[in-house]
């Protein structure tokens, strides 16, 4: 019977007994050889580690932080001089974009490097048609990193359901060896939470029982990401850090240097979050100083939507979008548009850059920078010949057009007011060039016609406050960038096959297991492999080779195996590795699926 793919939690899935590969080596892999499946399992496990210092990675993503709420982006009333200091040193982005003006599908296309007209999630878990986790089918920057030997932490919000462990949606079976935190979107509202998660053990917090508000998560986030750089100093990491702070409620214990200032106490702690975010990254970077880390780590600090006004905080008071027009929730540049800082000492070069860079750039980029393979057919675009440039005029590639996406988002009076009451219709935009378009449908329809939609246009160039509106006056240009719209959405994005897919059918008394190592990337891998392991004292017969010289870029390594159980055996584990060389780099995925 054909086995349930999964996702592998760690390395240590791996140690089980009777494993067999194929008696004989191939020459070169084909396209066509493998059986009929969906997207493979890019499972990753710990590849073998090449001499020589690699580059760490610290991916730092705030809650809401609005464009405008860091001194170096214009802010005036919020205290941030260490984040102010790494803009100064490193490079800062002036036209960087979350995926999605809420947080779920933007956190979404983040990790997976689609954009939200091809991402999983693309609205948030909210109403009927809310959409809570990822599935088998996505492939997270942590996958790439951790297949080419990278120890990969997740600390702080993942955001994703449902809230149990070992599932597809789970950050230990997306790439993440260690999580700790808050799996879903609506427990991670909770400053005071009685537990967190632990991988996948709920960590109580008896300290914050029956409403108590003992224990503050921020400080156990920022406490755990240091321990996590102590921990692995010494080999090549990627720190998703992720803190709550300022999403809504605005509240901290400690309201510091804004304890007397003539604002509303949900304000006061608005400021004082901000300023927390920015001591966290501080420490941070402290801790890498300290470890002698900071010249090979590249920390990048962003934000996964525009500003928020939910408890009583007010976006406005702190100009917190900046010359931008809208908030969370909303396409316009104040909803999308977030900072980006890109910091290594020594490594990135200081300036400015007003390259439109969409967070679905993350994941290439990292891989490029790891010496990972990635899948063909992400959306995002490396940004690295830009961050580590050699020359000034270094320059990354750029994107035909970005698209985002909205629907199902909830409402706020501001953002409600910004979109002139359309707040809950179903929405969409694109940027091309300095040309931006934002439509309306009448409702939550897709499908709805396009002469029932509402055509905005503007020129970001001239106009970055979307206040004119060029539709009437321009309508080739606009109707150009709505069928651009339509190019960019799928109602279901297909996949290209990358990494391990494992099948299992009965036959009789045995089954008969094939395995396939799927090549997306955009190269070719040598010294391709597949092993079976299966339980103790089961039989494994290789039925052919199960090596490759060469499999080229979309190709794949089929291998096949009779499995025999042992006798009284209902049930195993069976565990299939995949290994290659990816441009110089050994790279490693595995499936697991049950036997039964």
């Amino acid at each position: 019977m054909p086995s349930r793919r999964r996702f592998l939690a760690g390395s240590a899935a791996l140690g089980v007994a009777g494993a067999a590969a194929g008696c004989s080596a191939g020459k070169e892999a084909g396209r066509g050889d493998a059986p009929p499946a969906g997207r493979p399992s890019p499972s990753v496990v710990p590849a073998a580690q090449p001499k020589g210092q690699r580059l760490n990675f610290v991916v730092v993503l705030a809650d809401d932080l609005g464009w405008g709420e860091l001194g170096s982006y214009g802010q005036k009333l919020i205290h941030t001089p260490r984040l102010d200091a790494l803009a100064a040193e490193g490079l800062r982005f002036t036209d960087a974009y979350a995926a999605a003006p809420v947080c779920a599908p933007s956190r979404c296309s983040l990790l997976t490097g689609l954009h939200s007209g091809h991402a999983t999630v693309r609205e948030n878990p909210w109403g009927a048609g809310g959409q809570a986790g990822l599935t088998e089918q996505d492939f997270t920057f942590a996958e790439a990193l951790r297949a080419c030997g990278y120890r990969t932490g997740l600390i702080g919000k993942w955001g994703f359901g449902p809230e149990t462990p070992d599932q597809p949606s789970h950050p230990n079976s997306r790439g993440f060896e260690e999580f700790y935190g808050y799996l879903t979107h609506g427990h991670a509202h909770d400053y005071f939470p009685d537990y967190l998660w632990d991988n996948g053990t709920r960590q109580e917090i008896p300290a914050n029982r029956d409403g108590a508000r003992e224990v503050y998560a921020p400080d156990l986030i920022q406490q755990r990401s240091l321990d996590f750089i102590d921990t692995h100093k010494n080999e090549p990491f990627l720190l998703y850090l992720a803190p709550t702070v300022p999403h809504a409620p605005s509240t901290d214990p400690d309201l510091g240097r804004y304890a007397e200032a003539p604002w509303t106490r949900p304000n006061k702690a608005h400021a004082a979050q901000v300023t927390s975010f920015d001591t966290l990254v501080g420490s941070v970077v402290d801790r890498l100083t300290e470890h002698g880390l900071a010249e090979r780590t590249l920390v990048l600090v962003t934000s996964d939507n525009g500003p928020h006004e939910e408890g009583g905080t007010d976006p406005d008071l702190f100009d917190g979008n900046g010359p931008l027009r809208g908030y969370k929730r909303n396409l316009y540049e104040g909803g999308i548009r977030v900072p980006l800082i890109a910091w290594s000492k020594g490594r990135v070069r200081a300036g400015t850059t007003d390259r439109p860079t969409p967070l679905i750039d993350l994941l290439p980029t990292l891989a490029d920078l790891a010496g990972a393979p990635v899948p063909t057919d992400i959306d995002g675009l490396s940004l690295a010949p830009l961050l580590l440039g050699a020359r000034k005029s270094a320059h990354a590639p750029y994107h035909d057009h970005l698209y985002f996406y909205r629907n199902r988002s909830g409402g706020s009076p501001r953002a409600n007011a910004v979109d002139g009451g359309r707040i809950r219709r179903l929405s969409e935009a694109v940027r091309r060039g300095d040309f931006k378009a934002v439509r309306f449908a009448p409702g939550q329809d897709r499908r709805a016609p396009d002469d029932r939609w509402q055509v905005e246009l503007y020129d970001l160039a001239k106009d970055p406050g979307e206040q004119d509106d060029l539709a009437a006056a321009r309508p080739g240009e606009a109707d150009a960038l709505v069928r651009l719209m339509h190019e960019s959405w799928a109602d279901t994005y297909e996949r290209k096959p990358f990494g391990v897919t494992l099948e299992v059918t009965r036959q009789g008394t045995e089954f008969l297991v094939t395995a396939t190592l799927a090549n997306g990337s955009a190269r070719p891998w040598t010294a391709a492999g597949l092993v079976l392991q299966a339980p103790g004292r089961w039989q494994v017969r290789a039925l052919g080779p199960a090596t490759a010289d060469r499999v080229p870029a979309g190709g794949r390594l089929t291998a096949r195996w009779t499995v025999t159980p042992s006798a009284g055996a209902k049930r195993g584990r069976l565990t299939c590795r995949g290994t290659a060389t990816h441009a110089g780099m050994p790279v490693a995925y595995a499936a697991q699926a049950v036997a039964q």
